[in-house]
């Protein structure tokens, strides 16, 4: 066995991380063709409505009742990082802000001491199915920045740094770098006040597609980094000779370099890196805090203020139809893709 390989885990729903990641979850849906109003042109009978997490003909609702996804619902103290790999997400939230973003593109959120927001699903196609992936990262925040200004930041597809690696056979490794650097490459700045903000921290989250029989090296970090890369895509991929079975995560040491080999079909895996924030964690559903009584005063914040409150007409909140991609930030800022 490598010695950077530490342990080999199967991927369950959420997957499993470490400090200074909480949890990343990964949505692979199947949907059908939509009807007009962005809902599946589909029986929901059988369906536990409102709470729809098993896969039944290749998709689920989740919370939604009408269009897929989750309706408005609280956090505080940590962050989401949402990466869309197909189909489109919605974003409202308790700030007055929102925004639809799609395939490559990566919205960064800030909960900070209280945001409410939802993400919908809507399917936009009527004339074939709508498939939807996604991943929805859970960064941590140390004590200091629990209680910071909540925050979004788009990171559109077009200027998030793509990084093309030829192996020795003229094979091709693409590197989507949302967090981070690699060599020479740094990422886009995420929001202000996160752990990934502070270089010393050596947060890394990334993709690598890797076509059939590319090799690629993972550069080594500093001693006390942890990393962890996650193989959701393909078969027969090595990290350092030895076999990953499909669906597994691989904790490895991030103080050596690994070398990642494609089999006779391209492989993707995601990349999760960072220092340690090493606090201790109390998490009681959508927050997360170092203390048991600090989770209790945000349920009572909660109560007493809605984190500001709901300004949109539905929990379910889902754009126009015609809408394109794009984010309407607080202060009344709208920005597109460029």
């Amino acid at each position: 066995m490598s010695t950077a390989i530490k342990r080999i885990i199967p991927l369950q729903f959420p997957w499993q991380t470490e400090d200074p990641f909480l949890f990343c979850v990964h949505h692979r849906d199947e949907y059908p063709k939509a009807k007009p109003d962005m809902s599946p042109d589909a029986s929901l009978t059988g369906r536990v409505m409102g709470n729809d997490f098993v896969v039944k003909d290749g998709w689920r609702m989740y919370h939604g009742r009408k269009v897929p996804g989750f309706p408005h619902h609280p956090h505080r103290g940590f962050e989401t990082i949402t990466i869309a790999e197909e189909g489109f997400v919605d974003h409202s939230d308790s700030l007055g802000a929102a925004g639809r973003f799609s395939e490559g593109d990566v919205q960064w959120m800030t909960a900070g001491k209280g945001v409410l927001h939802s993400e919908m699903f809507p399917l936009l196609r009527e004339d074939h199915k709508n498939t939807l992936e996604i991943f929805q990262i859970w960064l941590n925040l140390p004590a200091k920045s629990k209680m910071v200004e909540p925050h979004f930041k788009m990171l559109w597809n077009e200027k998030i740094p793509a990084i093309k690696h030829h192996d020795e056979n003229e094979k091709t490794a693409s590197i989507k770098l949302i967090a981070g650097t690699l060599g020479d490459n740094s990422a886009l700045k995420p929001t202000p006040s996160s752990w990934a903000a502070d270089p010393k921290n050596q947060v890394l989250v990334a993709r690598l597609d890797m076509e059939a029989g590319a090799n690629y090296t993972l550069p080594a970090a500093s001693e006390g980094i942890k990393r962890t890369v996650y193989f959701y895509h393909g078969s027969g991929l090595k990290i350092d000779d030895q076999n990953i079975p499909f669906y597994h995560a691989v904790v490895t040491s991030a103080n050596q370099e690994i070398q990642l080999t494609a089999g006779a079909e391209s492989c993707k895996v995601l990349i999760l890196q960072g220092k340690p924030i090493n606090e201790p964690v109390a998490q009681y559903g959508p927050f997360v805090m170092n203390t048991k009584a600090e989770i209790e005063k945000a349920f009572d914040d909660y109560r007493q203020t809605g984190f500001g409150g709901w300004p949109w007409p539905e929990d379910e909140m889902v754009h126009s139809k015609e809408k394109g991609r794009f984010a309407l930030h607080a202060d009344g800022t709208v920005e597109e893709p460029k």
